[in-house]
């Protein structure tokens, strides 16, 4: 399954406004890839070029070596969740799914298949007016399934979600990446990118920030830390603090800033203190913050 997505040197202007500015970056297949921005980062205005809801400027974007408007029947090749609210609330969940597979030629036994998959089955009779937001989010995902395509997009997906729905969704992400499709998605939950995206695209002011692995790009924040579990917890963190580290402690387990892994075992050794764990780890969200700071469109207090 190849539905790899190419973007060059993409530029949209509305007027006097660059929504967009040069992007190029490369989504492939068989990997979650995680798109991460400010507010007004131009996310969303990307997702649209993509689908060619939007003609760019200048620059391109191909899907499987096409534009998207080039390729036939497009929920085949391309499923999309850009807005949960966008759907006629008369209509029923399965009314909606029907109407789209009719459009796509899709046989309509994927109308049943898919609500079962996002656990709609239940919902199917009912108008979409009254569903909430996190039921419209599964309707969305869905939609986004119903062709098979191998290339998903979704922007801000978790929406709404109960915590049940989150962990779903997390699965299915993977599940369809571990297929083989390409799974872009646009997210301002840190946590859950680092619990599902393999790579990120980070862009800022409509400019590429990083295009790279997921810990490739935590690593580049100044700020890490490292997890340690021991049956002692507060004997450690005692000595930790007196060595000048700084300690967190959540269910047992130590957050340690301030000093690396290596002086935190030998610390440990001389104290007689037992390890079970000792992991350092770089922060994504910590990542994202730097390196995004003077891409912010707004921020707390008016301050631009």
């Amino acid at each position: 399954m190849d539905g790899v997505i190419e973007v060059n040197e993409l530029t949209k202007r509305y007027g006097g406004t660059t929504a967009v500015n040069g992007l190029t970056f490369t989504v492939r297949s068989g990997r979650v890839t995680g798109f991460l921005g400010p507010n007004g980062a131009g996310k969303s205005t990307t997702l649209r070029l993509i689908l060619g809801l939007n003609a760019p400027t200048s620059g391109t974007v191909t899907v499987h070596g096409r534009p998207f408007r080039d390729h036939r029947r497009g929920l085949r090749h391309v499923g999309a969740l850009l807005d949960a609210g966008d759907v006629h609330g008369g209509r029923t969940a399965r009314a909606h799914l029907t109407a789209l597979a009719v459009a796509n030629r899709i046989p309509r036994t994927r109308v049943a298949q898919v609500l079962a998959e996002v656990g709609l089955s239940g919902a199917a009779g009912r108008r979409i007016g009254g569903f909430s937001l996190g039921m419209r989010q599964r309707l969305g995902i869905a939609a986004a399934l119903l062709g098979d395509p191998p290339v998903l997009l979704f922007d801000e997906p978790l929406n709404g979600l109960d915590p049940e729905g989150v962990q779903w969704v997390r699965g299915l992400f993977r599940g369809l990446a571990a297929e083989g499709r390409t799974v872009f998605v646009s997210s301002h939950l840190m946590s859950e990118m680092e619990h599902t995206a393999d790579e990120l695209v980070v862009v800022g002011r409509g400019e590429l920030i990083a295009a790279e692995s997921l810990p490739e790009f935590a690593a580049r924040g100044g700020s890490h830390s490292v997890t340690v579990v021991t049956p002692e917890p507060a004997a450690l963190a005692a000595a930790l603090t007196a060595e000048g580290g700084t300690v967190r402690e959540a269910d047992g387990v130590l957050s340690v800033t301030g000093l690396k892994a290596a002086a935190i075992g030998e610390l440990a050794l001389r104290q007689g203190v037992p390890l079970h764990e000792l992991t350092p780890r770089a922060s994504l969200e910590e990542a994202f913050m730097e390196l995004t700071a003077d891409r912010v469109e707004y921020t707390a207090g008016g301050a631009r």
